[in-house]
C-alpha cells in the first residue's frame, strides 16, 4: 500500500533542527542526491529516521527535490515517529513487511536497507523475524537494487557480527572476528547480520550492485524508543520521569556510545564516499562502563535528584544479556573518509534528554 502526501515545511524540535543543520553542513557531495529518489526500509526506526529527516531537510533548505520512499511494517508505529511529515508530497509511505515482495514505486536511485528489529528484547520474543529481516529482507532489496540499477545501496549491519571478542582491550577492525554460537537464540541478530553482509558482498561481486555496509555500535539520541530494553534508553527514561536509575547488573561491562547526529554523518559519508563491496565501522572509539554512564546521566540534571540503584533481574525478565564485557571499534577506516566523532556523552545525553521535553 503506497500513500503519497502535500508539500509543507515541517516544524521540528529545536534539538533535531540543530542536529539536521549540523549534518547538512558536513563537507559531503550532497548534490548527488538532488532530484533523486531514495528508498529507506525500516524508515521509522530510530537510526534510519534521521537519514530520512536529513533528506527532507535538504528539500526545505536547498530545494534538493529529493523524494523519499519510506517502507515501514506498521503504519501506526510509523506515524508515531514520522507523523509530522504526513502532509508532505516528497515522502511516500509504503506499508509492508520487508520480507515480502516489494510493492512500492520503482523509480529508485538509492536504497538504504535498515529494516530489522534491533532491540535485545526481540531476540527472545521474535528471533525468526529478527533473522529473516536481515536475510530474506536483504535478498528482496538486493534483487530490487539490481532490477532498478540503483546508484547506491547501504546496508545497516552491527558490531554483533564480530562475535565474542577474544581481547576486548584491542580496538576491533573490520577484519577482526570472534566466535558466534549459532545455537544461542541471541545469535539470531548477529548471524542474521552476518548473512546479510554476505548477501551484499555476493550481489556486488556477481551482479555489480553497489553495496556498502555500515557496522554500528551503541547509538543514542533523539527519537530512540525508551522502552526497548537497552540500558541507556532505560537511563534516559528514568531521568525524564525524575526517578532513580535502576541497574540490573554490576555495571562493570563497558560500551562505546555514539550520538545519532555523528552517526548519521558517518552513514552519509559511507554512502557517498565509501568503496563498494566494503564494510565500515561506525561508532565511538572510547568506552564507558555502564555504571559510569548511569552516574553521568543521573548527574546531568542534579535538580531531579536521580540516584543510581542496583537491583537483581526478576526470574521472568526476557531480556537476553549480551555476553560481551567490552570492546570498541577501530574507526580509522571511516576516518579516512573525513569523518570523526565530535559529541561526548555529556553533551549527547543532555541533548537527547532535552529532545523529549
Amino acid at each position: 500500500m503506497a500513500v503519497t502526501i502535500t508539500p509543507l515545511q515541517t516544524k521540528r524540535h529545536l534539538i533535531i533542527q540543530q542536529d539536521l543543520e549540523r549534518i547538512i553542513a558536513s563537507d559531503l557531495p550532497w548534490q548527488h542526491f538532488f532530484g533523486k529518489t531514495v528508498l529507506i526500509t525500516g524508515a521509522n526506526g530510530f537510526v534510519p529516521a534521521y537519514m530520512l529527516e536529513t533528506f527532507l531537510y535538504l528539500n526545505d533548505t536547498a530545494e534538493a527535490n529529493i523524494h523519499v520512499i519510506a517502507l515501514v511494517r506498521n503504519a501506526e508505529k510509523a506515524m508515531n515517529r514520522l507523523g509530522s511529515y504526513k502532509q508532505r508530497s516528497d515522502m511516500t509511505l509504503v506499508v509492508q513487511d520487508v520480507r515480502d515482495e516489494y510493492t512500492g514505486p520503482k523509480n529508485i536511485d538509492f536504497i538504504i536497507h535498515a529494516a530489522s528489529p534491533a532491540s535485545p528484547k526481540y531476540y527472545s520474543t521474535d528471533p525468526v523475524g529478527t533473522f529473516e529481516a536481515n536475510v530474506i529482507g536483504t535478498q528482496r532489496m538486493l534483487s530490487l537494487a539490481k532490477e532498478v540499477q540503483c546508484e547506491g545501496f547501504l546496508y545497516f549491519s552491527s558490531g554483533d557480527v564480530y562475535g565474542r571478542i577474544i581481547d576486548p582491550t584491542t580496538p576491533i577492525k573490520e577484519t577482526d572476528f570472534g566466535p558466534l554460537d549459532p545455537t544461542n537464540i541471541r545469535s539470531c541478530y548477529g548471524e542474521g547480520k552476518r548473512a546479510g553482509e554476505t548477501l551484499c558482498i555476493s550481489w556486488h561481486a556477481q551482479f555489480g550492485v553497489p553495496t556498502k555496509i555500515i557496522r554500528l555500535s551503541h547509538t543514542y539520541g533523539p527519537g530512540m524508543v525508551l522502552d526497548d530494553g537497552r540500558v541507556f534508553a532505560d537511563f534516559v527514561a528514568d531521568v525524564l520521569a525524575r526517578r532513580d536509575i535502576v541497574m540490573k547488573s554490576d555495571g562493570m561491562a563497558s560500551r562505546p556510545f555514539c550520538y545519532l547526529a555523528d552517526a548519521t554523518i558517518a552513514f552519509f559519508s559511507v554512502l557517498l564516499l565509501g568503496k563498494n563491496g566494503e564494510a565500515y565501522n561506525v561508532g565511538s572509539d572510547k568506552e564507558h562502563s555502564i555504571l559510569q554512564l548511569a552516574e553521568t546521566i543521573a548527574n546531568l540534571f542534579p535538580d531531579r535528584n536521580c540516584r543510581v540503584i542496583k537491583r537483581q533481574r526478576s526470574p521472568d525478565d526476557t531480556y537476553l544479556v549480551s555476553p560481551a564485557v567490552g570492546g570498541h571499534f577501530d574507526i580509522s577506516k571511516i576516518k579516512s573518509l573525513g569523518w570523526d566523532l565530535t559529541t561526548g556523552i555529556e553533551e549527547g545525553f543532555t541533548r537527547t534528554i532535552k529532545s523529549y521535553e
